[in-house]
């Protein structure tokens, strides 16, 4: 390589001038590039090999900071987005862990916070995984991108295992990332024109996309509601069903049972209500079934054992509560044939262009470990790991009970409510993880309805799950439930 000139090497080994490094000029010869943050400018150096020193030059950049610019576009701000009250729910709280694992970084933190479940997969299905994953190594296993709607096989197996008694046709199935994501679609399906009704309290994603898509009004600070959206209230008193009579029609009615955080599972008699209700007012429900598996009695887990209901419903499902597939992502919706909007165009085929232009079909490995747990043995394991989480919630609901608190759920769904009357659920929250280092979930974040009470989830290593009541009962004891 040749030495640069002399001239050359010695002006860049000077740091540039100040005049340089704030120049706007565009020309190709100059040296310089900047950022918002930082100036660089470049240093020739000789470059030693061993003790001796070669005639290589190697060229080295060096930042030098300087003032923040405050330059704006002129795009203007998603007002949408301006109306969402500060951070989703749950990296909040994971925020707030963070801040207590660093006030005390001794101590092991247990969560019964953020439903991320925790025990292994089992093993039949990674090895389906594994053996796609090895398989995408050869010309005769290499698949690229696949079908939007999922593949032909899963689509078929998940009608069979889960929707075997009732009238679900494996072409109404698309297959996503999850159930998130596809509230998400969905919301982009109806779009910012329609009117929403969602039971309070609720996962936090209905509402928030609600917002984002603009179907709301802001947030109004004394009832901690969002204008424009229907909170129904799903409480005690009326066993966390609403009551339909004094709800007002809407196009869009979120449901979702075994209800996220309650725990409360709808009942036959009840999701019958439900659907007549739609079917009189013409509204659509979604139905968030991601913890159908988890119910143990007659409950309805799909809303299409109720007559009618595929005229007027869109189911949601998931394997991340079903298999521990919250890191895997894979997740499912039935949109009917059978719905339509006012002017009688079917639902399903614009559900199936928002599909084709905003996604490739899940992933290949993912999709195969779904495959292999709508297996008989992939069947027979997914239902061990429910009934080790069920095992996990009867601990929880003992404690708590034990304790004076007045708990719901438990049954039908990994989740604990309990009630903490006369207190901020966030104050509740805080106290817990102060004393007893200890996450939980504080109630308001799931809506207005859901202040003065904390979620406990059963996600959780069986030792850490005993460990909690522990610390619990050792914190509660002697105390009343109600100070």
């Amino acid at each position: 390589m040749a030495m640069a000139s002399p001239s050359l090497h010695n002006a860049l080994l000077q740091p540039p001038s100040k005049s340089a490094l704030h120049s706007s000029s565009s020309s190709s010869s100059s040296f310089y590039s900047s950022s918002s943050e930082l100036r660089a400018y470049c240093k020739l150096v000789g470059s030693t090999v061993g003790r001796r020193r070669v005639s290589a030059a190697t060229t080295v950049c060096i930042a030098e900071p300087v003032e923040k610019t405050n330059y704006t576009t002129a795009v203007k701000r998603n007002e949408n987005l301006t109306k969402l009250q500060a951070g989703y729910l749950f990296p909040e709280i994971g925020r707030r862990r963070t801040l207590h694992m660093q006030k005390y970084p001794d101590a092991k933190v247990i969560s019964l916070g953020i439903g991320d479940t925790t025990e292994p997969i089992p093993r039949v299905i990674t090895a389906a995984m594994e053996e796609k994953a090895r398989a995408l190594s050869t010309l005769e296993g290499y698949t690229g991108y696949g079908a939007e709607q999922g593949e032909t096989a899963l689509r078929a197996g998940l009608a069979t295992a889960f929707y075997g008694g009732v009238d679900v046709n494996a072409n109404e199935i698309f297959v996503s990332d999850g159930a998130k994501c596809d509230i998400a679609r969905l919301q982009m399906l109806f779009g910012p024109e329609v009117t929403m009704a969602v039971q309070d309290p609720s996962y936090p994603a209905y509402v928030d996309t609600s917002v984002m898509v603009g179907q709301t009004g802001r947030f109004q600070q004394d009832s901690q509601q969002y204008g424009k959206i229907v909170y129904m209230k799903c409480l005690p008193e009326n066993n966390f069903f609403p009551d339909l009579s004094e709800v007002p029609r809407t196009d869009i009615i979120f449901f979702c049972s075994p209800n996220n955080p309650t725990g409360a599972a709808a009942t036959r008699k009840q999701l019958k209500e439900l659907v007549t209700f739609a079917r009189k007012n013409g509204s659509i429900i979604l139905y968030d079934s991601a913890y159908a598996i988890y119910m143990s009695d007659d409950n309805p887990k799909s809303i299409y054992e109720i007559p009618g209901a595929k005229e007027v419903a869109i189911e949601i499902a998931s394997f991340s509560k079903y298999a521990g597939f919250t890191g895997v992502r894979l997740g499912w919706t039935i949109v009917p044939s059978e719905l339509r909007y006012g002017d009688g165009f079917p639902v399903i085929k614009d559900f199936n262009r928002i599909m084709c232009t905003c996604f490739n079909g899940a992933c290949n490995v993912a999709q195969a470990g779904g495959l292999a747990c709508v297996s008989p043995e992939g069947l027979k394991a997914i239902h061990e790991m429910v009934g080790f989480y069920k095992e996990n919630t009867r601990i929880l609901v003992d404690t708590f009970t034990s304790l004076g608190f007045k708990t719901f759920g438990g049954q039908n769904a990994p989740y604990v409510w309990v009630q903490v009357p006369g207190k901020s659920s966030w104050d509740v929250f805080a106290e817990i993880l102060e004393k007893t280092h200890i996450v939980t979930t504080p109630g308001s974040g799931f809506g207005p309805g859901g202040e003065g009470f904390i979620r406990a989830s059963a996600f959780g290593h069986r030792e850490n799950i005993l460990e909690a009541s522990r610390r619990l009962k050792e914190f509660f004891g002697g105390k009343s439930s109600s100070t």
